[in-house]
């Protein structure tokens, strides 16, 4: 009879260490550095003071006299504990994924090149949940706040910072992105760091555009005479860089500085950490338990710093 190896410990196949990869940064957003990722963050939050002054600069006199009122506010981010609990039957692996592998024994083996596969499967999964909670979470059982709730919701964002949004097509993507850039305060035009976040259809629409197709008078061949073959990435508008956002809402977009949009979580190395147990020797079945938990939240430092497209605030 062949020996039986149960696995009961953090997974170490081939897979490992490169979780934290596939897992947190295969979305587009964290993975072009586009967030401030800030660890450490328990599930009390962090707290971020702000100090705002007025008239801080005055004329000269012989006396100390304060020349500015100062305010101090504070924003939390707070991060929320997600897990991953996931089943297999070893059964159903027999034929089609080396089921030799397994052993002739009844009580069989899952192969580490299984392993390898589950692993990235379910690391893939995640990155593409926390891709869409970091945009679209809306604080549900199994999600937290993205930044298009927190910002519906912020009665701090100025209404002149908020542009009303349409369904953008190569038509008009550049009429509505020139709408987003005027929109950007004097404050923050031309500060490292500022970018412009673009949902998928609005980036693909503005590529288009630039092709020569959109009817915004590129002419017939597009930028440079280059047509479609303009590139994915790279692309700016006005010297601000676009950066596209899997997992925001169709016609959304937002400019901020990446200092500004904050991505928080635990411990780095808990991306890192997926179990793989081998239920045969704990309640006697043929099944195999995958296991993740990780904290993760987002947040943002100043509302009156971002410009919004196509996000309904009902706060103001």
């Amino acid at each position: 009879m062949a020996t039986t190896t149960s696995i009961t410990t953090t997974y170490a196949g081939d897979y490992s260490g490169q979780i934290i990869s596939a897992a947190l940064l295969s979305g587009n957003t964290l993975s072009s550095g586009a967030l401030t990722i800030k660890q450490n963050v328990n599930p009390k939050g962090l707290i971020v003071r702000r100090l705002e002054t007025d008239g801080l600069v005055r004329g000269g006199t012989c006396d100390f006299q304060d020349t500015s009122t100062v305010t101090s506010t504070e924003r939390v981010l707070t991060t929320k504990e997600l897990q991953v609990n996931l089943e297999l039957c070893k059964r159903d692996w027999l034929e089609d994924w080396d089921g030799m592998k397994m052993g002739a024994s009844a009580f069989r083996n899952m192969p580490k090149n299984i392993q390898d596969y589950i692993v990235q499967y379910v690391a893939a999964k995640v990155a593409e949940s926390t891709e869409l909670s970091i945009w679209q979470g809306s604080g549900g059982s199994d999600d937290y706040d993205g930044f298009e709730t927190l910002l519906a919701a912020d009665a701090d964002l100025p209404a002149a910072n908020e542009v009303l949004g349409t369904t953008i097509d190569a038509s008009n993507v550049i009429e509505e992105l020139t709408k987003i850039y005027t929109a950007i305060p004097s404050r923050l035009y031309g500060n490292a760091g500022l970018k412009m976040f673009v949902s998928q259809n609005i980036y693909k629409s503005y590529a288009i555009a630039l092709g020569g197709f959109g009817a915004q008078g590129q002419g017939a061949n597009g930028i440079g005479g280059q047509g479609t073959n303009q590139g994915f990435g790279g692309l700016q508008f006005a010297n601000i860089p676009l950066v596209v956002c899997n997992g925001l809402s169709a016609n959304v977009a937002l400019v901020a500085e990446s200092s500004n949009l904050w991505f928080g979580t635990a411990l780095m190395s808990d991306w890192n950490q997926v179990k793989i147990l081998d239920m045969a020797d704990i309640d006697g079945s043929q099944n195999v338990r995958v296991i993740m938990r990780f904290l993760a939240g987002v947040q943002y430092g100043v509302a009156e710093d971002i410009v919004t497209y196509g996000i309904d605030n009902s706060a103001n």
